[in-house]
């Protein structure tokens, strides 16, 4: 197949459907560990079709959203500074700190620019030479990679005026320790087909190696859902542990060995604060020794702290899954996209807002 319409074939969706729904002998959670995969099952409604003994869970699979509240006030920080140009993806900028947001503060004439990609903030630095520009560098292993392609050619240019504050996050770590907590109760993972893309399949296979869990790899169209959510309510069924890739049209056995290139030549694995979850041993990137002049912690001298949470938002819970939005009592009252109280709400991938969205 090559075309989407071909990934929405009515015919072959129903037969999905009717083989997901035959399943109804036992109870089976399943968690997706992507915020596009979230998004595009309540868009699709897939949940809709489920039996009522087949759970999905959505995870920490957005990237905003595992960010630390101190992270955001650390940037908020930075716009103080008269010499410095805060460069931001979209999704960032109406994240809640302790007392303000990136918007409010841009609004307050906080030199504050929206860009699309990391490359966008080396033409800022290029077109602003007596400025700083530091770009909020947050994501998976999906969007890390590009992260280390701009500081190589920012050297390669002779930039002196780029930095970075990264939040870069590894997706494995965090599904081991989900995994290992016990009141979450997992059976199987739809793992996160952006991410795969960049890492391949070998890094989930402790899932079924140490912990008979498996997963499959799968795309964002619903015939891609459906077709990974069959497969693994079968293995799960047939007590088969293991972590088969659906999404063979974009992800490779060992992932992309040029953005794993670029990756490690730039950055050393560190452990990593996730909101919600706590610091997770070995789940996020930094810069190594000889990238870091590029660090904005390490340029700027900030004595960086890591905490988290605003009064009342559940919003960690949500991302382990533990509960969903409407145990959260800020849900769709104190908390909206409008005014949102936790970054789940405000990310276009978060749990919170995926069930704002499509009021589910």
């Amino acid at each position: 197949m090559k075309f989407v319409d071909e990934f929405r074939n009515g015919d072959y969706a129903k037969s999905l459907v009717k083989s997901i729904q035959d399943n109804r002998d036992k109870q089976i959670n399943i968690m997706e560990v992507c915020g596009t995969h979230t998004m595009a099952i309540f868009k699709h409604g897939v949940r809709d079709i489920l039996p009522q003994n087949i759970k999905l869970i959505s995870g920490p699979g957005c990237p905003v959203c595992v960010t630390p509240q101190s992270y955001i006030d650390t940037a908020l920080e930075l716009t103080s500074n008269k010499d410095v140009i805060v460069a931001t993806f979209g999704d960032m900028i109406r994240v809640p700190g302790r007392k303000t947001s990136l918007m409010k503060r841009k609004a307050e004439g906080a030199d504050i620019r929206i860009v699309y990609s990391p490359m966008d903030a080396l033409t800022l630095a290029q077109n602003n030479l007596l400025k700083k520009i530091v770009f909020l560098s947050v994501g998976f292993e999906t969007t890390t990679p590009m992260t280390a392609v701009t500081a190589i050619e920012a050297r390669r240019l002779g930039i002196k005026n780029l930095f970075f504050l990264t939040a870069h996050k590894i997706v494995p770590p965090a599904m081991k320790t989900l995994v290992e907590d016990k009141e979450i109760n997992i059976d199987g993972f739809l793992l996160p087909g952006h991410v795969s893309a960049v890492i391949g399949k070998k890094p989930y296979e402790f899932l079924s190696s140490k912990y008979n869990i498996p997963g499959v790899i799968t795309g964002f169209e619903p015939l891609d859902i459906l077709k990974g959510l069959n497969t693994l309510i079968t293995m799960i069924n047939n007590q088969d542990y293991n972590i088969v890739n659906e999404y063979t049209r974009i992800v490779k056995e060992y992932g992309n060995p040029k953005a794993l290139e670029y990756l490690n030549k730039v950055f050393q694995v560190t452990d990593s604060t996730w909101r919600g979850i706590g610091t997770i041993p070995n789940s996020g990137y930094a810069f190594n020794k000889v990238y870091e002049e590029f660090d904005a912690i390490k340029h700027f001298k900030i004595d960086y702290k890591d905490y988290d949470g605003s009064p009342g938002c559940r919003c960690g819970e949500i991302l382990k899954g533990k509960i969903t939005p409407f145990e959260c009592p800020l849900f769709k009252k104190a908390c909206t996209p409008e005014n949102p109280v936790g970054s789940c709400m405000v990310s276009s991938e978060g749990t919170c807002a995926a069930y704002y969205r499509y009021n589910y």
